[in-house]
């Protein structure tokens, strides 16, 4: 592996890695609106079955790519907070099986990401590219940091409707699901 510029003061490596939960962590965070909020959670749930494939060429970060696969039927809820009374394990299979259905998982199993363009600028980079999800295709913009030495963090909002979901609803209308999806990848080299 070549030792390219760096991002920030940080010295990139060049080359292929990849990512998933071998070495990271995947997380959505969804909160909740309504008049019926009070009952419901802000959820953590984890992407148990993921991938991310960044190259970085030797002239550097600004010309890498990245690719995910993010398989939808992989949910699991880490954490609930909020809510009249605390999560149960048959809460978190509910949630779950919702939010299958929401994501339309028999027919359209994985959401997938394809790097357009990539801009550092200090210490961080935007990667931008097109999301996947249900079969719809969106521009989004991928926000990376390096926490620690080795260690950096991926963050992006997923706007449901942009992709022809219908946020979950509960009580008449009540409860929703704020159209806006919290994600966060944190990675180690």
């Amino acid at each position: 592996m070549v030792v390219a510029p760096t991002l920030g003061g940080v010295t990139i490596r060049t080359g292929g890695l990849r990512f998933g939960p071998d070495n990271g962590r995947m997380l959505l965070r969804t909160g909740r609106k309504g008049v019926g909020s009070t009952v419901g959670h802000d959820l953590t749930i984890e992407v148990t079955d993921w991938s991310v494939q960044v190259n970085v060429p030797e002239t550097g970060p600004a010309d890498a790519t990245a690719t995910a696969r993010v398989e939808l039927g992989s949910l699991a809820v880490r954490a609930g907070t909020g809510g009249a009374r605390p999560l149960t394990d048959k809460d978190r299979g509910e949630i779950v099986d919702n939010a299958r259905r929401t994501l339309d998982v028999d027919r359209h199993p994985a959401a997938t990401f394809e790097s357009t363009r990539v801009v550092t600028g200090g210490d961080s980079a935007t990667i931008s590219g097109t999301l996947t999800v249900r079969g719809v295709a969106a521009s989004i913009d991928v926000e990376v940091r390096e926490v620690t030495p080795d260690r950096y963090r991926a963050t992006t909002v997923v706007t449901q409707s942009a992709y022809g979901i219908k946020p979950y609803s509960a009580f008449l209308g009540a409860l929703k699901v704020r159209d806006d999806v919290e994600v966060e990848i944190e990675v180690e080299l």
